[in-house]
């Protein structure tokens, strides 16, 4: 029988709707609620990308820390080098599974500042002005880097480079500051931009906490 309003059925699912469900079907609890998978790796971001000197490029952590951290770009790239593959979640619903970053761990960074013991927040700021609020614990988590490059290449500008953070699969992407420039390390959680404008303040993808 065809659908109509007056039919008693559920109405057809969308192919958008489709399409989650057979990934997730394929894919089971890997892929969080409402995701569908790519193999692209599509270009969002706010404002312009920003041009950054390299000559000129600084890293600061600053707030609660014992030892305020400023890093140039030598300075950042000689501290030890690590490879994290995982996988990443869009609040526009697309996930891409197994990237693979090259870069510093962001707990090999924080480790020079030494966070003050009430430090319990931080506040990722980005060359663009981004901001995006974090747990101090997510960052000192190993998954979390400061990339560099993405599956074997230099990150692209539109994907952040020379420099993202990349957090674990276990928050959504925009918490991921593209062009990342420092830490601000805080006692009491506040928002960042998006979380100003209705995001989500901790943003995990697998409880769907996409916005406020």
């Amino acid at each position: 029988m065809k659908w109509t309003k007056k039919s008693g059925k559920e109405p057809p699912a969308t192919p958008a709707v489709r399409r989650v469900t057979l990934d997730h079907e394929k894919h089971g609890d890997r892929l969080p609620p409402g995701q569908i998978l790519t193999g692209k790796w599509p270009v969002l971001h706010y404002g312009s990308i920003p041009t950054v000197d390299l000559a000129r490029w600084r890293f600061t952590i600053q707030g609660l820390v014992e030892v305020p951290v400023t890093l140039d770009w030598k300075a950042m790239n000689a501290l030890p080098h690590s490879t994290r593959t995982n996988d990443i979640h869009c609040v526009t619903h697309w996930s891409r599974f197994d990237n693979v970053w090259e870069g510093i761990l962001a707990k090999d960074v924080l480790a020079l500042a030494k966070p003050s013991p009430e430090a319990r927040y931080v506040m990722v700021h980005g060359f663009d002005g981004y901001t995006t609020n974090v747990p101090l614990d997510v960052l000192t988590d190993p998954g979390s880097i400061l990339a560099f490059r993405h599956d074997g290449e230099p990150l692209a500008a539109e994907h952040g480079g020379p420099c993202r953070l990349i957090t674990p699969p276990s928050h959504y992407l925009w918490k991921s500051a593209k062009w990342v420039s420092g830490f601000e390390l805080m006692k009491d959680d506040r928002p960042g931009l998006w979380e100003r404008n209705g995001y989500h303040m901790n943003g995990d993808p697998f409880r769907e906490e996409r916005y406020s």
